[in-house]
């Protein structure tokens, strides 16, 4: 796989893509699968932003059965299944516990009843040819057979935890190199470090777009039949700038911080309700991964970071909820942050704000033949994602 500018600017393709985080590169792959002649660019470098700054699961989406988004539940746990199947080598299953802390009658039955609803939902867990990738549905465990697997859960009031199933990714960034491997591979033309500036119009229809290799600062045209804009957190920015008016779909950016910590777990994770919402303790190379906060960013997208306060106010969550955990500043190995692109639904929430991804055909909206964009969506859903888009 080669970067290549030159075949960019001196060839017409069938599709361009415009952002190179996991949705664009998916939308690459399966176009040039099909045959399609490919080109795709990115401001940055791949899988930079949103794609690698992540929980690193592929998962179906439990809490959304809360919204009662049974479709977006459905659709996540069958593409988990498929990134199971086709990346067996980065994608592994992971046991999850849901600790309770007098927590009442109420909270056993509302959790089974949704764990119930998740195994019926996710039926063709178990239709794998590798043994090791199948998900058994979930259980419950008492008190000390919780214990017996974490003792970090022993703690006053605990009375127990259920047991479910999903999966982890061993790396995002991997993952994504080999999507955009195999783009390569089917003939797309692909350069990082490529920014998208003006679309190229003609008798209004979209024709491709004006750009600029930032490593020679050159510029140069970028000629294709249909446009495709998959720029993540900055895809509503974008398009209002190049289409000189607001956009059709705007988003509702979500910041959500990751903290690496010394291992705190033996090789369960953690789903922790908490004040309504919930957080991650996750068993990652032989570390804990700690996330995520999920509140609204309205800032650059450009300078979204991870601050002290941040941790500060993170960590006081966990300790609150979780003293056990007994989190100290100084343990932090690593953070980031990421912003997730949600489809502005005029809520506030963004923790509770739909994950459900948006294809808009500009034709419609703007008036603007040759130009689609594609808007939110969720890491393990973006195969199938692409698959629409295309």
């Amino acid at each position: 796989m080669r970067r290549d500018p030159k075949r960019l600017a001196n060839e017409t393709f069938d599709l361009l893509v415009i952002g190179g985080g996991i949705t664009g590169i998916s939308i690459a792959r399966d176009a040039a699968l099909r045959g399609l002649k490919v080109a795709l660019v990115e401001k940055n470098d791949f899988a930079h932003a949103t794609s690698a700054h992540n929980s690193k699961l592929i998962h179906g989406g439990l809490r959304y059965l809360r919204n009662l988004e049974f479709g977006l539940v459905r659709e996540s746990l069958r593409e988990r299944r498929i990134w199971q199947r086709i990346a067996p080598h980065l994608v592994h299953p992971l046991p999850f516990l849901v600790p309770l802390f007098d927590a009442g009658w109420r909270a056993h039955v509302t959790l089974s009843a949704g764990l119930s609803l998740y195994d019926v939902l996710s039926y063709d867990r178990g239709w794998l040819d590798d043994p090791y990738q199948r998900l058994p549905g979930h259980s419950w465990l008492n008190k000390r057979d919780a214990i017996a697997r974490e003792p970090i859960l022993d703690s006053p009031g605990f009375e127990g935890a259920f047991l479910y199933y999903d999966a982890q990714m061993y790396a995002p960034e991997r993952l994504v190199l080999e999507c955009l491997i195999d783009a390569d591979a089917n003939g797309a033309a692909i350069a990082n470090y490529v920014a998208a500036e003006v679309l190229l119009t003609r008798n209004g229809r979209v024709t491709g777009c004006a750009v600029r290799d930032a490593m020679t600062k050159a510029p140069f045209d970028v000629r294709a039949k249909e446009t495709v804009v998959a720029a993540g957190p900055w895809a509503d920015l974008f398009l209002e700038r190049v289409l000189g008016k607001p956009a059709v779909h705007k988003l509702q950016r979500s910041k959500g911080i990751h903290v690496i910590v010394p291992k705190r777990t033996r090789e369960f994770a953690l789903t922790m309700t908490a004040e309504g919402g919930h957080f991650f303790v996750l068993p990652w190379r032989g570390h804990t991964l700690l996330g995520t906060t999920d509140t609204a960013f309205t800032g650059d997208p450009d300078e979204v970071d991870v601050s002290e306060r941040d941790i500060e106010e993170f960590f006081a969550f966990i300790n609150r909820n979780w003293p056990a955990a007994q989190l100290r500043r100084e343990e932090v190995e690593y953070s980031y942050a990421g912003l997730r692109p949600l489809v502005d639904d005029g809520s506030k929430d963004t923790y509770g704000a739909s994950r459900r991804a948006a294809i808009v055909d500009h034709a419609k909206g703007d008036g603007v033949e040759g130009l689609t964009s594609v808007i939110g969506g969720k890491w393990t859903t973006s195969r199938l994602l692409a698959e629409k888009a295309v």
